[in-house]
């Protein structure tokens, strides 16, 4: 219970992204620079406190998890500029379906049926998102979701095998990285013209230390006492709340085709991450 505990204030906070990014009238590349910079901070700051190490020395696997997890960051902030809240979101979370493919390349496994019946069904409600009229601006915010949920996908595969060939090191070094990443390629077109305002700050820092900082240190904490399939499932509460936030907060309305997408990949998700003979039951008893 305290892991998903754990893991679910975590999504709550990471859920409040969609409206936060909608209200402010900065650009992409300037929220995804101040954000990513006061959440280094903050994390590297409490590592230390705690006696922790927070720039380790990193290995290619490190690196490789830092570069997608910066894609993560830059890509569905921009997205959420473009597009719906609600289409970068869920798109955000076709993730597993990638790694439907990439696991048993690195597990040494076979692709079984419902892997295969999980993908076919995600691709599926993922086209559902391009149904109806597509500025151009939605269009790019929708490839955008799409390549956020690509690199998701690597950021979970290389952090699982971080956590698997470096016991030793704390893969939170990885999320201090991949946020100072962020900020430095982010800061040469970020910083022009960049002067927020009292209010403007308030948000931005809200969004480092909380949204992000804070948020990161609770799902860490919560993966030592949780499994990756309750985790998966806890996470997906991130996917639900974000639409409803900017719902609330500024009325904006994913279409029905959206809406339909979007459960499509979450159910789809649940049902994957849940043991096989459990999620053969479920079913019949539907």
């Amino acid at each position: 219970m305290r892991g998903a505990a754990l893991v679910a204030l975590a999504a709550l906070l990471w859920s409040s992204s969609g409206l936060f990014i909608k209200v402010l009238p900065l650009c992409a590349l300037q929220i995804a620079f101040a954000r990513s910079l006061v959440a280094a901070l903050t994390i590297a700051l409490v590592v230390r406190l705690r006696g922790g190490r927070p720039f380790p020395r990193p290995d290619a696997l490190a690196l490789a998890c830092a570069v997608s997890y910066a894609g993560v960051l830059v890509f569905f902030v921009a997205a959420t500029k473009l597009t719906t809240a609600a289409n970068a979101i869920f798109l955000q979370f076709s993730a597993p379906i990638y790694l439907v493919f990439l696991e048993p390349r690195l597990a040494g496994r076979r692709v079984a049926a419902r892997d295969l019946t999980a993908v076919i069904v995600c691709l599926g409600a993922m086209a559902l998102f391009f149904v109806g009229r597509l500025g151009a601006g939605t269009l790019s915010g929708n490839i955008l979701g799409v390549a956020s949920g690509l690199c998701l996908a690597l950021f979970s595969l290389s952090l699982k095998l971080q956590r698997d060939r470096r016991p030793e090191v704390d893969p939170i070094s990885s999320i201090i990285l991949g946020n100072f990443l962020v900020a430095l390629l982010c800061a040469p077109l970020a910083l022009r013209g960049f002067h927020p305002t009292p209010s403007q700050t308030g948000i931005l820092l809200y969004l480092g230390v909380f949204q992000i900082g804070v948020a990161y240190l609770l799902f860490n904490a919560g993966m030592k006492h949780l499994s990756a399939t309750g985790a998966v499932v806890t996470g997906t509460l991130e996917a639900v709340l974000n639409p409803i936030w900017v719902f609330l907060g500024i009325g904006e309305r994913p279409s029905a085709w959206a809406l339909l997408g979007g459960l499509l990949i979450l159910g789809t998700i649940i049902w994957y991450s849940l043991p096989p003979r459990l999620s053969r039951r479920l079913p019949a008893r539907l």
